[in-house]
């Protein structure tokens, strides 16, 4: 089956974005993103897991049976996603700690699976590694700008504690947008995620139709030139 590696980054960044079109993967989403940092974190392990798992069931396809092929990609989640909890525990024990259970819960993320099932394991080893990193980053989009969304609204900071996730360097990337702000505390929490992330799939909707409605007068008009 031929790919189109174009196709294969546009679907995992915009067009199929796991959380903006396929609304997978909403618990994580809106328990951790109430700050970009955290959104940030989540995103990337995610990423490393998905990417991964991608590049083992390619090479495994051939051996998997269609009978037992769930089980075994849960096992290969499970297994990866021990090793980042594990390397996150060690490296980023902070970060670790603010995201909690929810680095576990990476194996019950129906958005890995769904490609494994999808695509990984009826695709070579290198579209399926990129279709891995494209929608893990898609996902990883989506929360830190729903995370940055929030902490801005909700408190008036960005990118708060980046340095417990990137290193000490990362503190240049500590903002206070809003100086003297008291904060908003009901976009920080649970609710305030739902209002957010309501307003950004409107603002995918209406760009996507802007989008579609130029493309369409751009081709009406290169049929007049060339008519």
């Amino acid at each position: 089956m031929s790919v189109s590696y174009r196709r294969i980054i546009r679907d995992g960044l915009w067009d199929n974005n796991i959380i903006l079109v396929q609304a997978l993967a909403l618990c994580p989403l809106l328990a951790v993103t109430g700050s970009a940092t955290n959104g940030l974190g989540m995103g990337l392990a995610t990423t490393v897991v998905m990417a991964a798992s991608a590049v083992a069931i390619a090479l495994l396809r051939g051996i998997i049976t269609p009978q037992i092929r769930i089980p075994v990609f849960i096992l290969i989640i499970a297994t990866l996603v021990t090793l980042v909890d594990m390397m996150m525990n060690a490296r980023m024990h902070d970060l670790h700690k603010v995201l909690g259970l929810f680095i576990p819960l990476i194996v019950t993320n129906c958005a890995i699976l769904g490609r494994a099932e999808a695509f990984a394991s009826r695709q070579p080893v290198l579209p399926a590694l990129l279709d891995g990193v494209m929608m893990g980053l898609g996902f990883t989009l989506a929360l830190v700008l729903l995370g940055a969304v929030r902490e801005i609204l909700g408190s008036g900071m960005l990118f708060a504690n980046a340095a417990l996730l990137l290193g000490s360097w990362a503190k240049e990337m500590e903002l206070v947008v809003i100086p003297d702000y008291k904060g908003f505390l009901l976009i920080i929490l649970p609710p305030g995620g739902f209002l957010v992330l309501g307003f950004l799939l409107a603002g995918k909707r209406l760009l996507d139709g802007y989008l579609s409605r130029r493309r369409e007068a751009n081709l009406v008009l290169a049929d007049v030139v060339t008519g």
